[in-house]
This record gives C-alpha cells, sequence and structure tokens, in this order.
C-alpha cells in the first residue's frame, strides 16, 4: 500500500477544514447569499469595463476621434454600476436574511425586508455635504457608503442578528395575532408576523440609537475607524505595503472591498510618489521612489486583487470541476482588465478557507518579485499613471515608459502567481469528489 503523499496530507487536512468551516450555518447563509448575488456582480463589472475601457474619452476608445460619439453612451454603464455594486449590501443584507430565514424554517421573502429595515434604521439620514467651504445638510438621504461593499461587514451582521432575533419572536405564540380561518392565509400570516417585525426593527434601532448616543458615532462609524486609523501609521517600503496589501486581502475574504478600506491611506501616498516619478522622469533626472500606485496594479493586483489571473489560468489548465470552468469562463473578460469582483463573490473566494490562503499570500509574494527586481535595476521604475483597468503585460509596458524588463518581471509574476494557485485548485477539485 502506497504511502500518501505531502500533498495528500495536504489536501486531507485542508479539506476537513474547509468542510468544517463551511457547515457553520452562518457561513452557508452568507455564501449562498453572494452566490445569489454572481448576476448583479457580473453585470456591474462588464459596466465598469465598458465604461473605463470604451465609453471613457481619456483612457478608452471614445478618446478616438473616429470613435468619440462612445462618450454619449457613458451614462448608461455609470447608471448600470450604480444600480449594482453601488447596492451591493443592500442586496446581500436582503437575500442574508432570506437565507437565515430558510435554515430557521421560515419559507418567505419578508425576512429579508426586516433585514434590510433593521439595517438601515442604524444608518444616519442625514448627511453634511461641503461646497465651497459652505456646509450644507441633506435630510432624508442615505450616502452611498452605506448602501455599497464599505458597508458589507456591518450589513452581514445586521442582517444575522435581526433575523436570529425575528425568528425567535415568530416562534412565541402569545406574539401572534391569530386571525379567523375564513381569513386568506397571506393575510392572516401578515398579522401573524405583525408584531414580530415592530419588535425586531425597533430592537436594531434602539441599539443604533444607544451605540450614537454613548459613543457620539454610528456603528459605521465605529467599524470604520477601528479597521482604518491603525492603518495610519502604514509607510512607504516593502514591508509597509506588504502589511497594507495583507489587511486588503483579509478584508476582502471576509467580504469587505478590501481596496476601499486601505483607499484614504493607500492613495495619497502611492499617487504622490508617481507624480514625483512623473516630474523627475521629465526633468531627465533619477527616479527616486519604487512604490507607486502603478507598482501596486502592475505586481500585486494582476487581474484584480490576490493576482486572480493566476487562479483562473490554474482552472482552465487542472480543475476539473464545471462549476469553477463555468465561473472562469465568465470571469475572463473583466478579469484580463483587472476586475475580479464576479471571482471573489463567485468562486467564491470569500469565506472560501482553501482559496483564501493563495489570494492572500499571491500578492505579497509578487510584491516582493516586483520590488526586488526594481530595486535592483532588472525593472524600470514606474513613471506614468495608467488606468487601473490597463490589462497585463501593456499597463507594465506603459507605466514605465517602455521598460522590457518591468514586462518581464511582470510575466514572472503571472507564472508564480499560478504555480500558487494550482495546488489549491487541486485541492478543491478532491473536495468535489469527496462531496
Amino acid at each position: 500500500m502506497n504511502k500518501p503523499s505531502a500533498m495528500d496530507r495536504m489536501v486531507d487536512v485542508l479539506g476537513r477544514f474547509a468542510n468544517k468551516v463551511n457547515s457553520y450555518r452562518y457561513i452557508m447563509v452568507i455564501k449562498n447569499a453572494f452566490a445569489a448575488l454572481i448576476p448583479v456582480i457580473i453585470t456591474g463589472a462588464f459596466a465598469t469595463l465598458f465604461s473605463a475601457m470604451i465609453f471613457d474619452d481619456v483612457n478608452g476608445l471614445a478618446q478616438i476621434d473616429a470613435l468619440s460619439f462612445l462618450v454619449t453612451l457613458k451614462p448608461i454603464a455609470v447608471s448600470v454600476n450604480y444600480v449594482t455594486l453601488s447596492f451591493l449590501t443592500i442586496y446581500a443584507v436582503f437575500l442574508i436574511g432570506i437565507e437565515l430565514a430558510k435554515l430557521n424554517g421560515i419559507s418567505s421573502f419578508f425576512p429579508g425586508i426586516v433585514a434590510v429595515m433593521s439595517y438601515l434604521s442604524v444608518n444616519p439620514t442625514t448627511f453634511e455635504v461641503i461646497n465651497e467651504d459652505v456646509s450644507v445638510i441633506a435630510e432624508n438621504v442615505l450616502a452611498k457608503q452605506y448602501t455599497d461593499t464599505k458597508g458589507l461587514f456591518l450589513g452581514m451582521f445586521v442582517a444575522i442578528a435581526s433575523i436570529e432575533l425575528y425568528s425567535w419572536l415568530g416562534r412565541q405564540d402569545r406574539l401572534k395575532i391569530k386571525m379567523p380561518d375564513t381569513v386568506p392565509a397571506n393575510v392572516s400570516n401578515s398579522f401573524s408576523a405583525l408584531i414580530p417585525t415592530v419588535l425586531t426593527v425597533t430592537s436594531v434601532a434602539l441599539c443604533g440609537f444607544l451605540i450614537k448616543a454613548i459613543t457620539g458615532m454610528y456603528a459605521y462609524d465605529i467599524i470604520y475607524n477601528i479597521v482604518q486609523k491603525p492603518l495610519e501609521s502604514v509607510i512607504q517600503g516593502l514591508p509597509g505595503i506588504l502589511l497594507l496589501v495583507f489587511v486588503a486581502q483579509i478584508f476582502w475574504v471576509i467580504g469587505i472591498h478590501g481596496n476601499q478600506m486601505i483607499k484614504p491611506i493607500r492613495e495619497p501616498l502611492l499617487l504622490a510618489s508617481i507624480a514625483v516619478n512623473t516630474e523627475a522622469f521629465n526633468a531627465g533626472k533619477e527616479v527616486p521612489n519604487i512604490i507607486t500606485m502603478p507598482f501596486w496594479d502592475m505586481y500585486m493586483s494582476i487581474g484584480g486583487s490576490g493576482v486572480t489571473i493566476g487562479l483562473l489560468i490554474s482552472i482552465l489548465l487542472v480543475s476539473k470541476r464545471d462549476d469553477l470552468k463555468e465561473i472562469t469562463k465568465l470571469s475572463l473578460a473583466p478579469g484580463i482588465f483587472n476586475i475580479n469582483e464576479p471571482v471573489i463573490f463567485g468562486m467564491p473566494i470569500m469565506l472560501n478557507p482553501i482559496l483564501a490562503i493563495p489570494f492572500i499570500i499571491t500578492p505579497l509574494i509578487t510584491g516582493t518579485i516586483g520590488y526586488i527586481a526594481t530595486y535592483f535595476g532588472f525593472a524600470a521604475k514606474a513613471v506614468v499613471m495608467i488606468p487601473w483597468p490597463t490589462p497585463p503585460i501593456i499597463s507594465a509596458y506603459l507605466a514605465t515608459a517602455g521598460d522590457i524588463g518591468a514586462v518581464i518581471t511582470q510575466l514572472i509574476c503571472i507564472a508564480v502567481s499560478i504555480l500558487i494557485y494550482l495546488p489549491f485548485v487541486k485541492v478543491a477539485n478532491k473536495q468535489q469528489l469527496a462531496a
């Protein structure tokens, strides 16, 4: 009898760990909800692709005189993007409410509405706008950060808490309003859910009110400050940039838009550094900075966060799972332009203990490769600020003003990413066979 190889043992350990994690009810609920969101995410991804690469008159095809009319179509893509990705938290809260209610024995869409009402009740409906040093208070509005992916973590927590409470209240007979048998079933069910609904939404709203009264901040603000403020100490350099990308990847894995969370810290530093490089390059001086915004895009976000272009290629090479192959086919086109929400939420990578591991470590390794190659002069430093949807190879060539060393370095990073993802795709194959 052949002794199991190290790979087989690793597969067994990861498989058992994945099965244990996936059996948790809340993880099942969240994964099912995001699986149902795949059409929304893919629609938004393609809208972003068309907006940036076709309808844009600065970086897209619309900059060509003969195709300049395409810019008039950009509002269509903007609208589609807005109603998809900008409301992803609301859709996720609704679906999580439905999925959790199913586990609790409630087969209805109404718990999704209860979850949305509960989530909205803890967020403010006034928003302060500063316009030319004049403060204007907008009332009865919901700011975008509460509906797009930045609100996902709070939304998932509120959805789970509210539906657990709603389900428990619904099981209390004394809280049910019982109607005569002559009343239609749908009307009777509505009255039965009345008191649990009132108590649930009121309780969640009360919690939100108390948090604001005690701390002076909304629940969203507390989470934002807890995860955002500690990142302010991050400095430019390889340790700092690796820490920053590591934090972003962790956020992605738990369902939060990692890049949006670190954006206020990352972009001021990295955009300033590329501006300095551009000025030095134009003046014929030595280019000073290795870490810039294009560096992040070229070496640590090839195909999107997690260098998922390596995952897509690995699946095409060795995957035996039809579900992963189908999602890969749908994700290839946006992935070429570094849009990978369909991959993160569709595979899914989020809350997936198998694919989350290479998703976290791959950009750390490719970022280190890019830094070392640039530090020793094999690859040139970036001197051109390119749009983030620029495809791989082209992005390295343009950002470094035509440096072949940067192109070769990016190709090496892609090859390394494939090698990292390959064993985990094989683990996913065996996990499916075991299931």
